[in-house]
């Protein structure tokens, strides 16, 4: 058995749940999933059907982005995994995927604001946007310097990882992370409903105004303070 299975299988699983989800069409999207003391990540391969897929044809991949086990070429966004898993020690399992509404809001460079309680229980900020890379960045080593415009916007606005574990990248899509790779899926589904949730909040009212600050620390400790007491 493979030194990786362990991983293989966690990120075959999690892929699996995209489509589940209705977060993918076709093969658009990722799941990875890190072993830190082995310093590598599974992730799905390039352009293979989620019908397809086996923990067998999961790609393993240094922090450098070099394949380190498997015969398949990785997905695309392999550089950008590799990126975060480098330099943000504390994530398990990062997912991208190109989910309608979460989507939509990247195409539109909008935040997806904060506008009820669905949203609080699991942020206190909008969802926040990265803007386009600049032309040198995009001429370059493109997945790889998308994985610093992910991280420089967040260190920009003040946002920990640890706390805003999903992100929009402008005219892209939207990426997310968490403590392992299902963490990641949750989060993957959950910015897409709230995206969903905020565009039919703008259609029926366009005045709408963001939550008020009181709600959203309610429901966000209740959820994950020291005296949480939802979903407990």
């Amino acid at each position: 058995m493979s030194l990786y299975q362990h991983i293989k299988e966690e990120a075959y699983h999690a892929n699996m749940q995209l489509p589940k989800l209705g977060l993918v069409l076709f093969t658009f999207g990722n799941v990875s999933a890190v072993d830190r003391k082995l310093g590598v990540f599974a992730i799905k391969p390039s352009g293979v059907p989620y019908e397809d897929l086996t923990p067998e044809k999961m790609v393993i991949v240094d922090f450098d982005g070099n394949t380190v086990e498997g015969t398949l070429r990785p997905s695309s966004d392999t550089k950008t995994h590799a990126v975060l898993y480098k330099h943000w020690e504390n994530i398990g399992g990062i997912v991208h995927t190109h989910s309608t509404y979460a989507t939509a809001w990247a195409q539109a460079l909008r935040d997806i604001p904060l506008y009820g309680t669905t949203h609080a229980d699991h942020l206190t900020t909008d969802v926040p946007c990265a803007p386009p890379m600049d032309d040198a960045m995009i001429q370059g080593d493109y997945e790889y310097e998308t994985g610093f415009q992910i991280m420089n916007y967040l260190q920009e606005k003040g946002m920990s990882y640890e706390e805003v574990e999903m992100v929009l990248v402008g005219n892209h899509a939207p990426f997310t992370w968490g403590k392992d790779a299902k963490k990641a899926v949750y989060n993957s589904a959950v910015v897409e409903e709230i995206a969903r949730m905020a565009l039919l909040t703008e259609q029926i009212n366009p005045q709408v105004l963001r939550m008020k600050d009181s709600l959203i620390k309610k429901h966000f400790e209740r959820k994950h303070g020291p005296d949480s007491y939802y979903g407990q």
